[in-house]
């Protein structure tokens, strides 16, 4: 996720940018697959929450969600100056959905109310 500014949005969102939600979602490839007794376990490539919020100049970021999906694949090269210790390269699938309203307490849901 680049920074973005929604640009078009702000005036359509009553309280304007200082109540604005953001709920990110990102669709994150595993690790590696290890089989429990309970079935299929994956490890997802771990994300610094801080780092994604940063990408947002304002707004409310509601809890991110993080859930299996993106695609890894190899590229061939392993660019060591840039801290590359395969060659992995990893494609996240992102979503992200504004509104407004109060997000209900977490016990009750996690998206809580948001139009």
């Amino acid at each position: 996720i680049e920074f973005n500014s929604i640009p078009g949005v702000i005036s359509h969102l009553p309280g304007g940018r200082g109540e604005m939600l953001i709920h990110v979602k990102l669709g994150i490839p595993p690790v590696h697959k290890s089989v429990d007794d309970d079935g299929s376990e994956m490890e997802l490539l771990p994300v610094d929450p801080l780092q994604v919020a940063k990408v947002f100049p304002y707004g409310k970021i509601l809890p991110l969600e993080v859930v299996c999906g993106g695609l890894s694949f190899h590229t061939g090269r392993v660019v060591e100056e840039l801290g590359d210790t395969n060659d992995v390269g990893v494609c996240v699938a992102a979503c992200v959905s504004l509104g407004y309203g109060h997000p209900k307490d977490s016990s009750s849901s996690s998206k809580g109310e948001v139009h």
